[in-house]
């Protein structure tokens, strides 16, 4: 687990990322890996010299196996508040069976599906969260119901989810293959490019730092051509 922002620590689990944010009251969870990797975070986080009782919410990025696998367990182990928004809901809860991709069946051939998880929380409309100094804005494309969160410290840090990924440094678009509306997808990116922030963290990815929204609006900008 290593301090990509202030107080913003990043732990790669497997191919996927899940973000930890130190606030005053103890932590946010910012999803929650892949199924069957909960105790592989907990032992981060006493490595860290946290415990998994710190986490007071979890805030979902989106419905996918490998962002909620560890939910409901983690939810069990620390209480915490769990937030995700309406149109992903359904599958998170297991209300609804998910329409999954071609790689994503092909990945579901060795990975476990991820145990429904209850929601806190439901957003409807972008605004506050729980959690002082952040912001859900809802960024469909690569699921309906897909978020991505702002934190309000050191010039703004991004949780963008699987909105957008990074290689080498860049801002690059979701795979079309795993992207369920293209075009909403190109629209969450621009709409991502307007706000501002200096640190940007992914689901997949290396976190950019310094002025990160600039690599956002190169994205938008060519995706517009």
């Amino acid at each position: 687990m290593r301090e990509v922002a202030d107080g913003v620590l990043e732990l790669r689990v497997g191919f996927v990322n899940l973000h930890v944010i130190v606030v005053d009251d103890g932590l946010v969870l910012v999803d929650t890996g892949l199924p069957g990797r909960a105790p592989t975070i907990v032992r981060a986080l006493t490595e860290a010299r946290r415990a998994v009782g710190d986490i007071t919410t979890i805030l979902v990025t989106h419905q996918h196996m490998d962002h909620v696998g560890g939910l409901a367990e983690l939810r069990r182990q620390s209480g915490a508040k769990v937030v995700a928004h309406a149109l992903d809901v359904p599958v998170i809860t297991g209300a609804q069976r998910p329409a999954p991709s071609t790689i994503q069946k092909i990945v579901g051939l060795v990975v476990k599906d991820p145990e429904p998880a209850p929601v806190d929380e439901v957003l409807l409309a972008d605004g506050p969260v729980p959690v002082v100094g952040m912001r859900a804005f809802h960024t469909p494309g690569h699921t309906p119901g897909h978020v991505s969160y702002l934190l309000d410290r050191g010039g703004g840090v991004l949780f963008a989810g699987d909105a957008a990924g990074s290689v080498a440094g860049k801002v690059r678009a979701t795979p079309r293959a795993m992207t369920d509306d293209p075009p909403a997808a190109r629209a969450s990116v621009a709409r991502l490019a307007d706000l501002d922030f200096d640190v940007a963290v992914f689901g997949h990815g290396s976190a950019v730092r310094g002025r990160a929204v600039d690599r956002f609006r190169d994205l938008a900008a060519r995706q517009r051509h």
